[in-house]
């Protein structure tokens, strides 16, 4: 009897062995897709320089968020959310990419469903620790305001120069400063402990983990950032 248990134990184990493999090679097949999409944007949006995020603002931020493909839309009342990636800045670069979710409501007249990227500036460490905290509700706790965009856009914009979010949005091809606010970002914590067994604090938090910590499907994004980067 104690050979059938010990056998019957031994598959057990091997089964959750082999089921736990193959959950985590989804989660980093999920992580590096959402990488990808989010590299992508960016590569799309700065693709046109007279129409795209200033590179002395992505220069000059400490963090940038974004939400690849977010859902907004509903009638009367409604609703946004999605999954995005952010990176911090670090002495040689950006960090290893962590995971976030967006989620929000707005009340008003709409019809209809839309996807929509966005893109977050956080430019100040005030900014940055309301992006570390479980629960950061965007214009609720800091400062936001619609990002300029254009070759010149930020040098002759005073109104952003306290922002401590620089806000963006893409829709139907469409690229511009927005508002955004209302919507409350929060730590995939999921996603998170997946690939790096640590917090989305842990991941962007002083000092920064360093990009080559990340597996190396993830590291597109910042990479992809660092390349439209200006030399700190």
């Amino acid at each position: 009897m104690s050979k059938l248990f010990a056998v019957i134990i031994t598959v057990i184990a091997l089964t959750i062995g082999t089921f736990a493999q193959k959950n985590e090679g989804k989660e980093l097949r999920d992580a590096a897709d959402r990488a990808n999409k989010a590299s992508a944007v960016i590569t799309e949006i700065m693709g046109t320089p007279d129409k795209a995020i200033p590179s002395d603002l992505l220069s000059k931020a400490k963090a940038v968020v974004v939400f690849p493909g977010s859902i907004k839309g509903g009638f009367i009342v409604g609703g946004q959310g999605g999954k995005g990636v952010a990176v911090a800045r670090t002495a040689t670069g950006w960090s290893a990419p962590a995971f976030v979710n967006m989620g929000g409501g707005s009340v008003g007249f709409q019809i209809g469903a839309e996807k929509t990227d966005y893109v977050l500036l956080i430019m100040n460490d005030k900014g940055l620790n309301g992006l570390l905290s479980d629960k950061f509700e965007v214009g609720g706790e800091g400062s936001v305001a619609g990002g300029p965009v254009g070759r010149t856009a930020a040098a002759s914009t005073n109104a952003t120069l306290d922002a401590e979010i620089l806000t963006y949005s893409r829709s139907k091809g469409a690229f511009a400063g927005i508002s955004l606010k209302g919507v409350v970002i929060s730590q995939d914590q999921d996603m998170n402990n997946a690939v790096y067994q640590k917090s989305a604090k842990q991941i962007l938090g002083n000092p920064p983990l360093a990009l080559d910590a990340a597996p190396a499907p993830l590291r597109k994004f910042p990479n992809t950032l660092a390349s439209y980067t200006k030399a700190s």
